[in-house]
């Protein structure tokens, strides 16, 4: 009769588990599996260093060119029945004549509030408060810099520095300004499924925090080269496109209608004029959510 080693089934299990081990180890380096000694870390790219002109608004017509304004400053003929005349300003503007806007028909404004998470617009607090006592509607906005951190953590960033939204009738949801990189490579040096990755991950984290989709500032140039013209977005963002000429054109991949259109960079009092597509009743409708 055999005689049984007391403990060799325990040793035998040791050296299994042992073995199994060191593969697991192995694999873990070879693949990155997260959550392991081996997974590879996101690199970002360093914080930009934010020169003097103030980038956000200027890249549009710096890449595409044109301007819809005759020489005596008229904008085009609107194509639809009703509409709302609207600005976007920055730092670049300081502090911004709102009195004189508004006296020229101007109802609503969109103001930068942060770029990455290292910029604050020093001009916000006349900006955004200026435009709402005056009686605006006004939002605010983020310049995306998809190369020096996360969607998440760009997106907290915009709330905690001025991005948020409340239902009080005059604040519109937080715009995304998505566009030709000022400091880089024209798309971040990303694909075009690691761009769109990205804005799910902003747009994720600014409606937990806000209760709002937010809006995407995109021309359909930029869209095309470097999201693959993604359809993705179309029936949850609302859409505010650059087109300097005398009508908005073709739209980005996923959008049957803009919501905003941003006519000029060379308008009257501060370049960048947009027009809401619609009646003030659904400009208001926007605010409210």
């Amino acid at each position: 009769m055999p005689v049984l080693r007391s403990g060799s089934p325990h040793r035998r299990s040791r050296s299994l588990a042992t073995a199994a081990g060191i593969l697991l180890a192995i694999l873990s380096l070879l693949l990155g599996l997260p959550g392991t000694a081996g997974a590879a870390a996101t690199t970002y790219a360093p914080e930009p260093t934010h020169p003097g002109q103030d980038w956000a608004g200027s890249q549009i017509a710096a890449h595409e060119g044109g301007s819809s304004t005759a020489p005596d400053g008229t904008p085009p003929p609107s194509a639809v029945a009703a509409s709302v005349e609207g600005v976007d300003v920055s730092g670049h503007q300081g502090n911004v004549a709102w009195s004189t806007l508004w006296n020229s028909g101007v109802r609503f404004a969109y103001v930068k509030a942060t770029e990455s998470t290292s910029y604050t617009n020093p001009s916000f607090a006349q900006q955004y408060n200026g435009s709402y006592n005056i009686g605006m509607i006004r939002g605010a906005y983020h310049f995306a810099t998809p190369n020096t951190s996360s969607g998440a953590a760009q997106a907290n960033y915009f709330v905690d520095h001025g991005g948020g939204w409340s239902r009080d009738g005059k604040t519109l949801p937080g715009a995304l300004d998505m566009e030709y990189n000022p400091y880089g490579a024209t798309c971040y040096g990303l694909s075009a499924t690691g761009l769109v990755n990205w804005m799910k991950d902003w747009f994720a984290t600014y409606k937990a925090r806000t209760g709002r989709d937010a809006v995407i500032y995109t021309s359909t140039s930029w869209w095309k080269q470097c999201t693959g013209n993604y359809a993705g977005f179309g029936s949850i963002n609302p859409l505010w496109v650059p087109r300097y000429g005398s009508s908005v054109g073709e739209l980005p991949g996923g959008w049957g209608f803009h919501t905003i259109w941003q006519y000029t960079s060379t308008g009257p009092t501060v370049g960048d004029h947009n027009r809401f597509n619609g009646a003030m009743d659904r400009l208001q409708a926007l605010a409210n959510g």
